[in-house]
């Protein structure tokens, strides 16, 4: 079967794909990976076929404006502002990366997508081929357990939790509506589909199955989720085994207890370099050795004492499992690997989903309260390193949550699940 996956964002939300499209691949599947261009050259190292998407999503994002995003998302008005300032910003590139992606999907026997990606459910409906959401976070569908992440958590119970389901669609559709509505009609050839429905049911009436790709162990599944909502586990991607760490790296590691590992992933803010001086005073203050990994966000640093070490990147599944602690940012892809290494973890978020894991983390004891970047200061993130580095019950829990999740196979699992949905596809006719 010829299959598309469809993801647009940062490295975060592309791995999760290469980890699914390598593991289709091997069930002698014919898999293209269409997502931002910056990812073309990995993609095809990971030895998938890459279809060309736009980059401008992702340098929008790593730009000014997303920085001033990360800092301003915390309060409901810098959320709102947020918004409007994303919808003048992303009009043009919604319309381009619609453009593209159709143009790579026409051989599609099923489209797998990222719902963030834009097109994917309109295109598979237009192609009359089997589509399937898949997600790293609970975005989409309605739930009375907890309020999309996009919302605050008033405690006001059910009801306002699923409410705030309803209105994520209403809101994007007042963004983008116009633009989608447009490309259906005079691209795709299809009726007017209002975006206040969202995608979770087809023209038709029939359910869109979701795969959510995160753990049951770290986020149980609402007992209130239909049926084809699918809670899969984690889709890691192993990365480590043709990797060699640089020498100072493994003669650092070689050199003391394990240190505590932080980065921010493709995050930082607007000024990188406090951020880094706020990291180093905070290690100096528990004693702990510490692990710098700059990543996309550039957490600047010169001067670096005998204690601290500095790498731009490494395989997360070689690095966490050295580690005594691990602080970011709060990404579900860095969220996942540190608790699949059973590692206590300590998240900053700055937007989105980061805040809900963090959340989590703790919620599970695996973790302090989560810090909110911007209300991090030296103080606070010394005392959650500490925590974290030190606390025998919080490392114990964290090692038995990282047993249960290395003990699933989510990347399997999804499989298994895409292969059931297609074959009821064939029979069944279109979806």
């Amino acid at each position: 079967m010829r299959i598309l996956l469809l993801t647009i964002g940062t490295r975060g939300d592309v791995q999760p794909f290469v980890a699914l499209g390598r593991r289709l691949k091997q069930n002698g599947h014919d898999v293209a990976l269409c997502t931002s261009s910056s990812f073309s050259s990995w993609v095809r190292q990971q030895g998938l076929e890459y279809r060309h998407l736009n980059n401008e999503f992702v340098e929008l994002a790593q730009g000014e404006a997303g920085r001033k995003a990360m800092e301003e998302w915390g309060g409901w008005t810098g959320r709102l502002k947020w918004m409007a300032e994303a919808t003048r910003l992303f009009k043009p590139i919604f319309r381009k990366t619609l453009k593209e992606e159709w143009e790579v999907a026409q051989d599609a026997e099923m489209i797998i997508y990222n719902p963030q990606s834009v097109g994917g459910f309109h295109m598979a409906e237009a192609l009359g081929v089997p589509g399937i959401m898949a997600d790293a976070l609970p975005t989409w569908v309605p739930t009375g357990a907890f309020p999309n992440f996009t919302f605050p958590d008033l405690g006001l119970g059910n009801s306002y939790n699923r409410l705030t389901y309803r209105l994520l669609p209403i809101m994007t559709g007042g963004m983008f509506g116009s633009i989608v509505k447009e490309w259906r009609r005079d691209t795709l050839t299809l009726p007017p589909r209002s975006m206040t429905k969202g995608e979770l049911v087809r023209s038709d009436g029939r359910p869109v199955p979701v795969l959510y790709s995160f753990s049951r162990h770290v986020l149980p599944p609402p007992a209130d989720w239909p049926k084809q909502i699918h809670v899969t586990g984690y889709w890691m991607l192993d990365e480590s085994q043709n990797w060699q760490p640089p020498p100072a790296l493994s003669k650092f590691l070689d050199a003391g207890p394990p240190p505590v590992f932080v980065g921010f992933g493709s995050m930082s803010g607007r000024d990188p370099a406090r951020t880094a001086r706020l990291v180093l005073e905070a290690l100096a203050k528990t004693g702990q050795r510490g692990l710098l990994v700059t990543g996309w966000g550039g957490l600047e640093t010169e001067k670096l004492s005998e204690d601290v070490f500095k790498v731009e990147n490494a395989p997360y599944d070689w690095l966490f499992p050295r580690m005594a602690a691990v602080v970011h940012h709060g990404g579900a892809g860095t969220t996942a690997a540190g608790l699949q290494a059973g590692k206590p973890t300590v998240i900053c978020p700055f937007v989105a989903d980061q805040p809900f894991w963090g959340q989590r983390v703790a919620a599970l004891g695996a973790g302090p309260p989560p810090i909110p970047q911007r209300k991090l200061t030296a103080d606070n993130l010394a005392s959650a390193i500490q925590q974290a580095a030190t606390d025998t019950g919080m490392q114990q829990r964290a090692a038995a949550l990282g047993e249960k999740i290395r003990a699933e196979d989510g990347t399997g699992q999804a499989v298994s699940l895409i292969e059931k949905y297609a074959a009821e596809g064939s029979v069944q006719g279109q979806y």
